[in-house]
Parts: C-alpha cells; structure tokens; sequence
C-alpha cells in the first residue's frame, strides 16, 4: 500500500527496489503480507493437516510416507522465499517512512521560519501601533492645550 501524505505524491512513486521496477516490490509486498494473515495459516493447517493424514492413513496414496521429506523439503522452500520477501516488504515500507520522515522535517523548517517571518511582522505592527498611540496622546495633549488656550483667550474672566 502506498502512503498517503500530501507532499510525498511524487517522492513514494520514485522509491524504485533493487530489482528497477515498481512491480516486483508491490507484489513481493502483497505476498509477504499475505504470510502473516490468519485464512494464510489456518489453509497451511489445514494442507499440512490433509498431507499428513494422507500419508500416514491412506496406504495406498502415499506419495510422501513418514518422516514427510517432502513436506520439509515445501517448507524449506517456502521459508527461503518468505524470508527474503519479508525483508524485501520492510525495506520498502522502511524507504517510505524515510521519506515521509524527510518530508515532515522539511515541512516543520518551512512552518517555523513562517513563523518566525510573522512574528517578526507582528512585532513591527506593535511598534507602529505604539507610535500611533504615543502621536494619538501627543495630538490629544495639544487639543487640550489648545481648547484651554482658546478658552481662556475667547473668555478670560472665567477660571
């Protein structure tokens, strides 16, 4: 299964196996993931449960009497392919999470120095706030003097 992260779309398409294509890793993936289901190791019982019943029972259909040589010998077979394919689907999935790592640190660097950046953009505002407010009481302390003035020049006998 692909992962599925905004920023990786191009970047998980681009993690290539060993082996050049895209294909084989998938398959080699569904495969591995298929040995560890249940209705996986409940058939194997139940072939390896019917085999030796076969063999053991039935006289004259015995193709793999006991000690079950061949039998050994499908699941020698079939833990040299499991394993290998095991490996193959945790290296994928390791390579994506890699990936996936990568992308949100670069992603987190971004949002910090946004952050940074609108801080800084905050802290001018404040300063230019400041002198606003500090111009606004400028301004207000010089109508009150001047309405004073003015009063005091329109009216001099009043207090």
């Amino acid at each position: 299964m692909i992962a599925q992260h905004p920023s990786l779309s191009t970047t998980i398409h681009e993690l290539h196996g060993a082996f050049g294509t895209d294909l084989f890793g998938r398959r080699a993936e569904a495969f591995a993931r298929m040995f560890g289901t249940p209705r996986f190791l409940i058939a194997q019982t139940i072939v390896v449960g019917a085999w030796i019943a076969l063999n053991a029972l039935a006289v004259s259909l015995r193709w793999d009497p006991y000690p079950f040589i061949l039998l050994n010998l499908a699941f020698s077979l079939q833990a040299a392919y499991a394993a290998p394919l095991i490996l193959l689907a945790q290296t994928r999935q390791a390579d994506r999470d890699k990936a996936i790592s990568e992308t949100d640190a670069s992603h987190r660097e971004t949002l910090a120095a946004q952050t940074i950046e609108l801080l800084d953009q905050t802290h001018q505002q404040t300063l230019q706030l400041r002198e606003l407010l500090e111009l606004n009481t400028r301004l207000t302390e010089e109508v009150n003097r001047l309405t004073v003035e003015i009063h005091a020049t329109v009216s001099p006998n009043q207090p």
